[in-house]
């Protein structure tokens, strides 16, 4: 210590643990200005650069970048407001980590190339609305022109892709199959033809005849599969008269078309995928029930 009180950079280097490397820098870019200087003309600090240093160091630690330090030490802003700036980068930068680990598992996962990686990482960043448009596209080519059940429309057009900014490698692997199953053409016109079938064999029906046919399925199928039951048995033939009530030859013929073009099974990964995507519990798949219905249809034509 000087006459004046002051000392030499070397001893605020050993009193904070601070390089001197480091202190001299910052004392060049003005965030951390010397009292004075020696005759020699040495940087010369006062006991209130040991407290001024400690909170610089704070700062830089939490991730402030110079010229906010600078103005929180000119008290041009406050350390609260700075935080709060900072906490909302750290928030998207916390988001963007998260998506990037999600797609990188997905890739593991998946054993994806190139090609394939570039396009789960271009799917995962879309926004919500453009993740809407690309189920609302499918949608509309689905049911248009066709005066389908209002129940089965409405559950389609209503459903919404809620895909977390931090997603779990699940619900991305999930919307990646999703987006491609919704734009494949072989799909869209396979979804189509369900509709069609539906639209036709609801003539006359009350609205929600489809979903409450496909209840109905999982009422009745379900335990009889569980239970043992063979398709080709007289117990069999009994669940599907129950099942389809007075329906005649042509009617059941509808029937097992519908379910040898696979719908059900289609829809049905539809809506998993869904579920999964807005980190809801998918309800029990009845696509091994439809399997046992279409071997019993033929059974008992």
């Amino acid at each position: 210590m000087d006459d004046e009180g002051l000392f030499p950079i070397g001893w605020l280097s050993r009193r904070t643990g601070m390089p001197v490397r480091t202190i001299r820098y910052w004392s060049d870019v003005g965030v951390l200005p010397p009292a004075g200087r020696s005759e020699a003309g040495y940087r010369l600090y006062d006991a209130s650069a040991v407290a001024r240093l400690e909170l610089i160091k704070t700062l830089r630690e939490l991730g402030l970048g110079l010229d906010d330090v600078r103005r929180v030490l000119e008290r041009k802003v406050t350390p609260a407001d700075v935080a709060a700036v900072h906490v909302d980068a750290l928030d998207a930068q916390i988001r963007t980590l998260r998506l990037r680990r999600a797609v990188l598992s997905a890739v593991a996962k998946r054993r994806s190339g190139m090609e394939e990686m570039k396009l789960l990482n271009d799917l995962a960043r879309l926004s919500a609305e453009e993740r809407r448009r690309i189920i609302e596209d499918f949608v509309n080519e689905v049911f248009s022109g066709l005066d389908a059940d209002p129940e089965l429309k409405r559950r389609f057009r209503h459903t919404e892709i809620d895909l977390p900014d931090d997603p779990t490698p699940e619900q991305v692997d999930a919307w990646v199959e999703l987006a491609e199953l919704v734009r494949d053409p072989d799909f869209r016109r396979r979804m189509r033809d369900m509709v069609e079938y539906n639209t036709r064999g609801s003539a006359g029906q009350e609205p929600g005849a489809f979903t409450w046919f496909a209840k109905k399925v999982a009422w009745l199928v379900g335990p009889a599969r569980e239970n043992g039951v063979r398709p080709d048995s007289p117990e069999a033939a009994e669940i599907v008269s129950r099942l389809l009530g007075d329906m005649d030859a042509a009617g059941r013929a509808a029937v097992r078309e519908r379910l040898e073009a696979g719908l059900f099974a289609e829809a049905d990964r539809y809506r998993r995928l869904m579920a999964i995507i807005n980190g809801r519990e998918p309800k029990p798949s009845h696509t091994e029930d439809f399997a046992w219905l279409l071997d019993a249809l033929r059974a008992h034509p």
